[in-house]
C-alpha cells in the first residue's frame, strides 16, 4: 500500500507551528510524526496538505493508498489497527476521518471536496492524538518512551566514557559519533536518547526522559530536565524544562525555557527567559488561530509557543503563554505581547512593525546557508504565502 498522511482541521488548531509544515512533520518524542510512521511501516510517506506547502511535501497516490490522519500518534498496535484496513473502507470518530484504503479516483475526490466514497466504519474510540500545540510537551513523555523503544529496540548503544556519571544506565542509548564527557545523566526518571555526533559538553545535568538528536549540542553547565526534545543541528544552553526544539534552532546561552514548543530556524539570544507559570496560579490562556481570540488552555504550566525563523535579542522576556509567529524578531526591555503575529519587528515599549520581507528572506538565506541547507525558491515562496496569509493579524491591536 502506497500511505500518505493527511491533514484535517486541526492544522489550523497547530499554527503557527504548521504555517511551514504539514502535521505530520512536527517532532514530538525523539522523531516527527512522519518518522514514526516510516519507522513502523519501512514505507515512504507522502502528504496531503495545504496548497503552498504542496511544492515541498509532495503527493504520491497509487492504485492501492492507505491514508492516515496527521495528528494520529502511532503505535504498534494502532499501527496493525490501520494496516490491517481494507479495500475501499474507511474509519471514523465522531465524524473525523482517522483512515481509509482507497484506490486513486477515490483519493483525488476526497482532495477535491473532502469527502469519502467509500463504505466507513465508525471506530469505539479516539487513537492517541495531537489535539493543539501544548500537547507537544504535554504528550512528549510517552512520544520520548515509546521512540526510545521503536529506535533502539534489538540494537547495542555505543559506550559511555567512564568520565560521566549515570543513574539507570541500561535506559541510556548513545548513537555512534556521540560525544559526552564529566556530564550527570539520570535515566531514573525516563529514558534518555543521544543522537548521532551530537555532543554533551562537560558539567551538563540531564534528567530523563530526553532526547538529544543528532549533531545537536548541549552547551557546558546546561540543566535539562524531562521531558525534553532537542532537535538535530540545534544547540542548546541554560535550563530547559519540558520543552520541544523541533531543530536547526538554538538557544545556546543561559536563561530558562519551559514547556514551550520552538520551531526550526529560531534563535534565542543570551539570557532570554519565558515564564511557564502564571502569579496566581491560573490556568494559562493562550493565542488560538481558529478562534482569533485567546483560549483557555486547562493547563496551569505552559510557556512559548515560537513559529520558523523567529529570533529575539538578548534578555528577551516572555511571559507565561506566549504565541509567536513565523519570522518575528523581537528585542528590547520589558515583557512582549502574549501574541506576537508573524512578521512582526519590535518590542512592547518603541512598538511593533512590519518586519520588511525582503530583509526576512536575506536573514532566513543566511540562517540555512550555515547548515548547508539552500534557501530555495520553494521555501521562499512558502514564507512569501505565511507573509501575505498574516497581514491581518499584524493589523490587530492584541493585548
Amino acid at each position: 500500500m502506497n500511505i500518505i498522511l493527511f491533514d484535517d482541521f486541526l492544522w489550523d488548531e497547530l499554527l503557527p507551528l504548521t504555517f511551514t509544515r504539514p502535521v505530520s512533520e512536527i517532532r514530538i518524542g525523539i522523531l516527527t510524526i512522519r518518522e514514526k510512521w516510516e519507522k513502523i511501516t519501512k514505507e515512504k510517506i507522502s502528504f496531503i496538505t495545504k496548497p503552498y506547502l504542496q511544492e515541498k511535501y509532495k503527493f504520491h497516490s497509487e492504485n492501492d493508498n492507505l491514508l492516515i490522519n496527521s495528528c494520529i500518534l502511532p503505535d504498534q498496535e494502532m499501527a496493525e489497527l490501520i494496516l490491517s484496513c481494507k479495500e475501499n473502507t474507511a474509519y471514523m470518530f465522531e465524524n473525523r476521518l482517522l483512515f481509509g484504503r482507497l484506490n486513486k479516483n477515490q483519493v483525488e475526490e476526497f482532495i477535491s471536496n473532502r469527502k469519502i466514497n467509500c463504505t466507513t466504519t465508525n471506530l469505539t474510540f479516539m487513537p492517541d492524538y495531537l489535539n493543539n500545540y501544548c500537547e507537544i510537551f504535554s504528550k512528549n513523555r510517552d512520544e520520548i518512551q515509546k521512540d526510545y523503544i521503536l529506535i533502539t529496540k534489538g540494537r547495542q548503544s555505543e559506550k559511555l566514557s567512564p568520565t560521566n556519571r549515570t543513574l539507570n544506565p541500561e535506559n541510556i542509548f548513545i548513537e555512534k559519533g556521540a560525544q559526552i564527557e564529566f556530564a550527570i545523566l539520570n535515566a531514573s526518571t525516563g529514558p534518555i536518547y543521544i543522537g548521532k555526533d551530537s555532543e554533551i559538553m562537560e558539567g551538563s545535568i540531564v534528567r530523563g526522559p530526553f532526547a538529544l538528536c543528532e549533531h545537536s549540542t548541549l552547551k557546558i553547565s546546561a540543566k535539562i530536565y524531562g521531558p525534553t526534545t532537542i532537535g538535530p543541528y540545534s544547540k542548546v544552553g541554560g535550563e530547559v524544562n519540558n520543552s520541544v526544539i523541533f531543530g536547526y534552532s538554538n538557544k545556546a546561552h543561559d536563561g530558562f525555557l519551559g514547556n514551550s514548543v520552538i520551531g526550526e530556524w529560531c534563535n534565542l539570544g543570551a539570557d532570554t527567559n519565558n515564564s511557564n507559570l502564571k502569579n496566581n496560579y491560573a490556568n494559562v490562556k493562550m493565542w488560538n488561530y481558529p478562534k482569533k481570540q485567546f483560549a483557555n488552555t486547562g493547563l496551569m504550566f505552559a510557556g512559548l509557543i515560537m513559529g520558523d525563523h523567529s529570533k529575539c535579542g538578548i534578555n528577551t522576556m516572555f511571559n507565561t503563554g506566549t504565541v509567536v509567529g513565523v519570522s518575528a524578531n523581537l528585542w528590547g526591555s520589558g515583557f512582549h505581547r502574549n501574541f506576537v503575529p508573524s512578521f512582526y519587528w519590535g518590542n512592547s515599549v518603541a512598538g511593533y512593525t512590519t518586519f520588511k520581507l525582503q530583509k526576512a528572506l536575506e536573514i532566513a538565506q543566511i540562517v540555512m546557508s550555515r547548515r548547508s541547507i539552500e534557501m530555495n525558491e520553494v521555501e521562499q515562496n512558502i514564507l512569501k504565502n505565511i507573509y501575505e496569509c498574516t497581514e491581518d493579524y499584524r493589523n490587530m491591536q492584541t493585548t
